[in-house]
């Protein structure tokens, strides 16, 4: 009875938190499954609700009620807000989703800041509820009890919703079959909007309900979103029972947990989150690399028959081995310059697509001459960034592993450089050989993980993999320095003679060097047989397994030397800056990178580092004519890429040739995304 009386509140308020993360997460279930949509704005919708029934609470029945009711049609409008927000992105995969509403929780966090202020609110309840009751012994807040009876109300009738009403029957229609759902007289479209508007108004909800539990304050909505996210992958799509009782283990181990085994709780949850999605990715099929119009173009198997017939002549063959049919051929002789010709483009050609790579390393080797020393050090942390973003492009341009964890590498490959030179290694190339082999190592462990799976989940387990990192981060405090961070350790040296840099000029200029050499080496790789062999990997890898390819090995590969260009970005950063803290390798960092490789066009090398400059003038030199709204303008610029650049600043170039950072086809010619396998597109009770 000891035990039980030591843990029995957290146990209790593991039940109230965990049914407080169901309401959320049965909305963005809801979005996901049926309405296909993946919502990173969906914390920012409970915030909604909670800094509006905050705002109106004032400890009586009527303001309760009032607050609940306004939060929620707020949190509702918000939602169908959202709905007209993502119609234009339809068939554009949940990439696209994802950076949009990343923006549009950011630009949303900013104007509720405005509206609230950025300090915690105090929230009233009723004075029946603000009391305590006799549990087991033991005194409880009444409000919790409370809820925990009003959610488990709430799981009941939105079952009773989906499975006995016509209402719940459109919505499971919807996600089934669309078309056939259109034949009977209704409106995809209408059910689309109404799915998303219930899943903001149960956030909204959720958020009015669970102030008094989880206040309306700054870091609220990212901390309800990924606990979400978390509460949705281990419930899976299928079920809110499930869901329901996921939620209940992730809020033990957010309470119970934290006082049973401290020292593991922080990991637990991504770590299962990691664990689930791998497994069941393992036992996914494999895409297809199909598109809607047949097969999609495979730049492996027009270079395997270049080869083969300049080796054996007269005898080529296709991918599985038979002789090619005849469209086959012609196709490979009109795209065969494309592909295996590259060593014997003309010069004048070669010097047209070097071209921009030329003027821009003369701009970068031009600015310490025109800039202040401050703006000459956000020019060193854009090409760290650069380089970060970079090694998303390769995994998601040409692996087509689209990532929201690639911080994880580039955080070993900063805090390695940090820790090398407190110890008394302060010589440049060694701290980025060593940080490199470190991140490289780091990506050898979480790769097998990671390449098998494909769309959504990949962006689901790299998320996994980085927050469990940024938890590392904040536990090994004697490594990383916790929260506090790390600084005041020796300044790099660029050679093996000289003094450790200090001026902005000597260390942008380190900065460029070595972001130069790491581009050219990706470039070199890239445009190399192994870089047509990843990027038809990508386009048409069920023809790569058929033909004997190691896809599996090809893509291990390009996630470790991915891994180990982030180690060298992140060894700059902690180079050019002088300090390192947790949210310079956190999410908001990982969605940086991806929309800078996105603002690029996912497959421009050149792309991703001007993707990276425009990300940091955005935030740092621009924001600051404009104290307070960084977020805002962040947000901003996340909108303006996902709309006006569908397929980045590569797809602006209208010509059919490739540029010469592109190892492949240009954007607007590489098939879709597979059919992620963690998306069943059904919500069932």
């Amino acid at each position: 009875m000891g035990l039980l009386d030591a843990h029995l509140i957290p146990a209790v308020d593991g039940v109230a938190y965990g049914l407080l993360l169901f309401v959320v997460a049965a909305g963005l279930s809801l979005a996901f499954g049926t309405a296909g949509v993946l919502n990173l704005s969906h914390g920012t919708l409970y915030a909604i609700g909670a800094y509006t029934g905050a705002e109106l609470s004032d400890g009586t029945w009527g303001g309760l009620a009032l607050g609940l009711a306004a939060g929620t049609a707020a949190a509702c409008a918000a939602g169908a807000g959202l709905s007209a927000a993502t119609a234009p992105l339809a068939g554009r995969g949940h990439l696209a989703q994802a950076l949009l509403t990343f923006g549009l929780a950011l630009i949303g966090g900013d104007l509720l800041i405005q509206l609230f202020g950025a300090d915690e609110l105090p929230v009233r309840v009723p004075e029946a509820l603000d009391t305590s009751v006799k549990l087991l012994g033991h005194r409880y807040p009444a409000y919790r009890l409370g809820f925990i009876v009003m959610a488990v109300l709430l799981a009941a009738f939105g079952t009773w919703v989906l499975t006995r009403t016509r209402m719940g029957t459109a919505v499971r229609a919807a996600a089934d079959d669309p078309q056939m759902l259109a034949t009977t007289g209704h409106s995809p479209r209408a059910v689309h909007t109404g799915v998303l508007a219930a899943a903001g108004a149960l956030a909204g909800a959720a958020g009015v309900l669970g102030a008094p539990i989880i206040g309306p304050g700054p870091g609220t909505s990212e901390n309800v979103l990924m606990l979400s996210l978390v509460v949705v992958v281990l419930g899976g799509l299928r079920s809110l029972w499930a869901t329901l009782a996921a939620a209940v283990a992730v809020g033990e181990v957010q309470t119970l947990g934290v006082s049973v085994a401290p020292d593991l709780a922080p990991y637990l949850l991504f770590a299962a989150m990691a664990a689930v999605l791998a497994a069941r990715s393992r036992f996914a099929e494999p895409a297809t690399g199909q598109g809607p119009q047949g097969p999609s173009p495979d730049p492996v198997a027009r270079l395997r028959r270049h080869l083969s017939a300049r080796l054996r002549p007269g005898g080529a063959t296709g991918a599985g081995g038979a002789p090619e049919a005849s469209s086959g051929a012609k196709s490979a002789a009109g795209g065969r310059s494309a592909l295996a010709g590259l060593g014997r483009l003309p010069r004048g050609k070669a010097w047209r697509q070097a071209s921009p790579l030329l003027v821009l390393l003369v701009v970068l080797i031009a600015l310490p001459g025109v800039l202040d020393p401050y703006s000459i050090s956000l020019a060193g942390s854009a090409l760290a960034l650069g380089l970060l973003a970079v090694s998303v492009t390769v995994l998601t341009g040409y692996a087509g592993l689209p990532t929201l964890g690639q911080t994880a590498p580039f955080a070993v490959g900063a805090y390695a450089t940090a820790n090398l030179a407190d110890a008394g290694w302060t010589m440049g190339p060694v701290q980025i050989i060593l940080s490199a082999l470190a991140a490289a190592a780091f990506s050898v462990l979480t790769g097998p993980a990671v390449i098998r799976a494909r769309g959504t989940t990949v962006l689901m387990i790299t998320l996994a993999i980085g927050e469990l990192t940024g938890a590392v981060i904040n536990q090994f405090k004697s490594v990383t320095g916790g929260a506090d961070g790390l600084v005041g350790f020796p300044a790099t040296q660029a050679l093996w003679s000289g003094e450790g840099m200090s001026e902005e000029s000597d260390l942008y200029t380190y900065a460029l060097v070595v972001a130069a050499i790491a581009v050219a080496v990706t470039l070199l790789v890239l445009r190399s047989p192994a870089g047509k062999l990843l990027t038809g990997t990508r386009g048409a890898e069920a023809r790569m397994r058929a033909s004997g390819h190691p896809v599996g090995r090809y893509l291990l590969v390009a996630h470790v030397c991915a891994g180990a260009l982030a180690g060298v970005g992140g060894s700059l950063m902690v180079t050019v800056q002088q300090y390192l803290s947790p949210a310079d390798v956190g999410f908001e960092i990982a969605a940086f990178a991806l929309l800078a490789a996105v603002i690029g066009g996912t497959t421009s090398v050149i792309g991703a580092l001007l993707g990276a400059g425009l990300i940091v003038t955005t935030r740092d030199w621009v924001a600051s004519s404009w104290p307070g709204h960084g977020p805002l303008l962040l947000g901003g610029l996340f909108v303006a890429a996902v709309y006006l650049l569908p397929r980045g600043l590569a797809g602006l170039r209208r010509s059919g040739r490739t540029g010469p950072e592109s190892g492949g086809p240009r954007p607007d010619e590489r098939p879709p995304s597979p059919p992620t396998p963690s998306h069943a597109g059904k919500v069932s009770p």
